[in-house]
């Protein structure tokens, strides 16, 4: 039985709602709502009773202070329900928000334009110190605000809810839900709430249809604001200013639906949601087998990462942003919120690592359902439904994050050809393998096929996985992943998980390609690996030939290239780039982690990987997220932010740091064929 406090309200072809309340609701004797009433002076009629849900709404101003802006992107935190994901600046203004899913058109922009891009704050008037932190394992974010009068706690998250809860109460279909709370003294805050659909393209019409709150129809969808103190409309946007005192608590539910009837839940079950949400986020932390070292960070991680996921599929977004600068008021700025194969392998590894089974299962579904109208053809980046991702296209009406310019969505990378992604998606379900079993047949057939497409291409250019506008050339890194494909095909055929494999045509083509890369990837002068055949740049990736085995991390060749790494690309202690450009971009976040992985590796410097791990972790921002990369003069985050492959990196890193204190062997040599499991073996 639903809970009767929930409200449904059907839209007709006007988009005008009907609304229906099942029982138990607050009404005015009269039922007439009037704004200078206080919930107090409501009562509840018995059930069962049909009427109209009284909401209160009166005109309170805002104050110049109410929105503080941000310069940085590690002031903000995120929140989601595995579906969604909104961005909470340390001033408690949600300043990015993209509904139903990562990748739809904006409602809220302001990181990438303070003035066009929309924004809903709730702030303290008075000057005020700020402190918060999620919730101890949770993605439930507290912000607490300390002013000379008083304090205030403001709580934000997206509710998720457990199974059987869903099945007795209604639930909307996205939320958000916050909750201030004056813990001492007096505040006086300000609320501003100001929607700007599509990416801040229009201003929107801000109706009160009817006593239930404030709605915004945009497209197909309609948004409702509710509160339980009033709001006053005023130029496109919601505002108050109000007075609290100590035990004074307001709330605030944010709603947005499309197709289905919108579930409005009274506002004062927000507590109840808020606890079992913690409940939620909590259980599935506490399912974590991870029992190394680092785990407070590594659990933060994972947390960041489910966030991250798109339940419904089972796909792993990028980033929850577009078009954060990798380098500020450059043109550096990509839309990230789509899923990469070249992030296969380490995210398999991750969930695998952490015993998170089920979501490591969805994740590898997704993926080669999502590959199987080109397969054995593989594109670069799909969307979390696993189609192909939208062309990319330039918003010049958006400022960008501190005029970084310009504004991009959808992503060019989609038409690039990229050998490596084979390498990734082999390398999963190779690890995949190890620890749940073996595949059906229509899998197998879909495994041998890429092995085929890999020893048909594999000499070709390719733009490779930093992907460069600048055209194609011979890549070590997409060398080295086409390697690692047929290897671990290879290797799954020895174990009796993959039939049918042509292995001399693999064996031969991989004997090939490890010559390729032994002459023409190394460079006698620099003593080095280089980037590409033939050539003397650097690149971080080297430093995976060791991760997947093709070479031993203590090897000659390996200890040259590591040195000639860190000489070229450390612009600080433990800090790399992925390769160098002039000007300069930030230090990669992954790649600091895959230096401590290699430090791992090696017999003689596991305290050096520590001690790096541990530096790598001063750039964290106060609530344990990173960015794609890391300014080294400031420590300042640029990128796009939260983003998977760092916190993806982190977790591997951790991993290969508690393995090798037990003396585990490494993954590599555990679903590999012709790794390098000693210095000895590896070509001089």
């Amino acid at each position: 039985m639903f809970d009767g406090e929930s409200l449904l309200a059907y839209f007709d072809s006007s988009l005008r709602s009907r609304v229906f309340a099942a029982s138990h609701l607050w009404l005015r004797p009269d039922c007439q709502p009037q704004s200078s009433l206080r919930p107090k002076d409501t009562f509840a009629l018995p059930a069962p009773f049909f009427g109209i849900v009284w909401a209160t709404t009166t005109h309170l101003c805002r104050v110049s202070s109410g929105k503080a802006s941000t310069s940085k992107i590690d002031d903000y935190a995120v929140i989601g329900d595995c579906r969604s994901a909104a961005l909470v600046s340390k001033y408690g203004s949600i300043d990015w928000l993209c509904w139903p899913r990562f990748d739809s058109p904006s409602i809220f922009a302001a990181i990438l334009d303070s003035n066009k891009g929309g924004h809903w704050s709730i702030c303290p008037v008075h000057p005020h110190a700020v402190k918060r932190c999620y919730i101890h394992d949770s993605n439930v974010l507290e912000t607490q605000f300390h002013s000379a009068a008083g304090r205030a706690t403001l709580t934000d998250l997206m509710p998720v809810y457990a199974e059987a809860y869903k099945r007795t109460a209604l639930t909307p279909d996205h939320e958000i839900l916050r909750e201030l709370r004056c813990t001492s003294g007096e505040m006086q805050v300000a609320i501003e709430f100001r929607p700007r659909p599509d990416y801040g393209c229009r201003s929107v019409k801000i109706r009160r249809p009817s006593p239930l709150g404030l709605r915004i129809d945009v497209g197909r969808g309609a948004y409702w604001l509710r509160s339980s103190m009033p709001l006053q409309i005023d130029d496109h946007t919601a505002r108050a200013t109000l007075s609290l005192k100590q035990g004074d608590v307001i709330h605030f539910s944010l709603t947005y639906t499309e197709e289905s009837p919108a579930v409005l839940p009274a506002l004062k079950r927000a507590p109840e949601v808020i606890d079992g949400s913690i409940r939620w986020w909590q259980e599935w932390a506490a399912r974590c087998r991870y029992r190394g070292p680092y785990r407070d960070v590594v659990v933060r991680s994972a947390l960041a990462l489910k966030l991250l996921a798109y339940a419904p599929s089972g796909a792993v977004a990028a980033a929850v942003t577009t078009s954060l600068p990798e380098r500020i008021g450059a043109n550096l700025n990509w839309d990230y919120r789509y899923c990469w194969l070249r992030d296969a392998s380490l995210t398999i590894r991750a969930l695998l690592g952490l015993g998170y089974f089920g979501e490591a299962e969805s994740f590898l579904t997704w993926l080669l359902h999502a590959t199987r109208l080109t397969q054995p053809q593989l594109r670069v980046l799909y969307t979390v439904f696993g189609q192909i991702a939208p062309r990319e296209k330039e918003l010049p009406h958006l400022s960008g994050f501190l005029d970084s310019r310009p504004v991009r969505v959808g992503n060019g990378a989609r038409g690039q050809f990229q050998l490596d992604i084979y390498g990734e998606v082999i390398e999963a379900t190779a690890q995949y393998a190890e620890y749940l079993g073996g595949f059906d047949k229509t899998t197998q057939r879909v495994l041998i096929g890429f092995g085929e497409y890999v020893a048909q291409h594999w000499q070709e250019p390719d733009e490779g996985i930093w992907e460069p506008r600048t055209g194609r050339t011979q890549n070590t890194h997409s060398k080295l992943m086409c390697w690692t494909a047929l290897d671990r095909l290879l290797a799954l055929n020895d174990k009796g998980r993959l039939h049918g494999v042509p292995r001399d045509l693999f064996t031969r083509t991989r004997d090939r390609i490890r010559e390729e890369i032994e002459t023409k990837a190394w460079n006698d002068g620099l003593h080095s690996y280089v980037s590409t055949f033939g050539g003397d740049e650097m690149d971080a990736t080297l430093l995976r030939l060791a991760w997947y085995g093709f070479e031993h991390a203590d090897s000659e060749r390996m200890t040259g290239t590591y040195k000639r790494i860190c000489q070229q690309l450390s612009p600080a202690d433990s800090l790399l780039y992925r390769y160098r450009r002039e000007p300069p971009e930030g230090a990669f976040g992954v790649c600091g982690f895959w230096g401590v992985e290699h430090l791992a590796l090696c017999e003689r410097t596991l305290d050096q990987a520590h001690k790096a791990f541990k530096h790598l972790l001063t750039y964290q921002n106060d609530v344990g997220l990173y960015a794609e990369e890391v300014d080294p003069q400031t420590g300042n985050a640029l990128g796009n932010f939260p983003q998977a492959f760092t916190h993806i990196g982190l977790i591997s890193a951790a991993l290969t740091l508690a393995e090798q204190e037990r003396g585990q062997e490494h993954p590599a040599i555990q679903v590999g064929s012709d790794v390098k499991s000693s210095p000895m073996e590896a070509k001089a």
